[in-house]
């Protein structure tokens, strides 16, 4: 039977009140940073969907190709009569290809702090695969610990695709593994997209389009400060900011201010010297090998992994002691 309403985490996890306590504690420390996570509101998940079809940018195709070409393979691994719990939903585009793949499977969980368009688009995988239960659960996948009740009682498989891994710090993403062995259960198996170290010329590109989209989403994430919290951030004084740091092997993007200015928030006035950046996001580079290392320390073994040598598709098992 499919479920028409969305499960919420027992603690809200998106309210006004976390929102401005996060932007604020993040635009008064030393650097100024602000967490990823809200770049996804409804204008900014259309941004982004925007970004994955920009010829420059490769990630999203070449998962795409890995996922059409080896679904079936994926899809073999998964515990039948599983549930798919996919972090980080936004679209299901990517989902779409595993479950279509995936006659195993008997429940659809998109995870997602955009309750919206998490709304919008489990409305659609309803329509679309009438045979499934769908489980669309608004939380921020980052601080979940336990699967929704519905699933609890089913095995279970997870997905994470475009590469999201690679936003956190090492030891951030070494922290979800292990969150997510402990959501997914005894005998689970994880498919993860990984982005792979290459050439800086095109990691630089897939990051400052010509179309300058890339550019709006960031500036997106002071523009939904100003709608939702009533700040007075002007866009036209902030630049995007893109580049590849090779000592760490991550693309960071910032937002740099291009006059000394002030900013009002919630009673608090933010204070912003000529050049000085938002650090706003990173986005980890990892070898097969690398991430693989990663995935093991954090409770995982490697059943597969699937490359194109711009980007990685990887299939894990969750460990059992024999394995440690």
């Amino acid at each position: 039977m499919n479920i028409q309403t969305a499960f919420r985490a027992p603690r809200p996890i998106d309210t006004e009140h976390s929102f401005a306590a996060e932007v604020i504690a993040g635009l008064t420390a030393k650097p100024k940073h602000l967490p990823p996570k809200y770049f996804y509101d409804l204008a900014g998940s259309d941004l982004f969907d925007r970004i994955t079809r920009l010829p420059e940018y490769y990630p999203t195709r070449s998962e795409l190709g890995l996922l059409s070409k080896h679904a079936p393979a994926m899809a073999s691994l998964f515990p039948p009569g599983c549930a798919l719990i996919e972090f980080g939903s936004g679209s299901s585009r990517k989902a779409r290809i595993l479950l279509h793949a995936a006659a195993s499977v008997a429940a659809y969980v998109p995870v997602d702090i955009s309750g919206d368009f998490l709304q919008q688009d489990a409305a659609q995988v309803r329509r679309d695969f009438p045979h499934l239960a769908i489980y669309p659960v608004v939380a921020d996948f980052t601080t979940m610990t336990e699967p929704p009740v519905e699933v609890a009682s089913m095995p279970r498989a997870g997905f994470f695709p475009g590469s999201t891994i690679g936003n956190f710090e090492p030891h951030e993403a070494a922290a979800f593994l292990r969150r997510a062995a402990q959501i997914l259960g005894a005998g689970s198996v994880f498919v993860i997209g990984v982005d792979l170290v290459k050439a800086p010329d095109i990691l630089y590109r897939a990051y400052n389009d010509a179309e300058g989209v890339t550019a709006k989403f960031n500036l997106n994430l002071l523009a939904r400060i100003n709608r939702e919290l009533g700040a007075n951030f002007d866009l036209a004084a902030f630049q995007h900011h893109a580049f590849y740091n090779a000592e760490r092997n991550r693309i960071e993007m910032h937002l740099a201010s291009t006059k000394r200015q002030k900013v009002r928030l919630c009673g608090t006035t933010i204070e912003f010297r000529a050049g000085e950046t938002i650090h706003t996001e990173n986005s980890y580079k990892y070898s097969v090998d690398s991430f693989q290392v990663l995935a093991h320390g954090s409770g995982w073994s490697s059943l597969a992994a699937w490359t194109d040598g711009l980007f990685s598709v990887h299939a894990l098992r969750r460990q059992t002691t024999e394995d440690r």
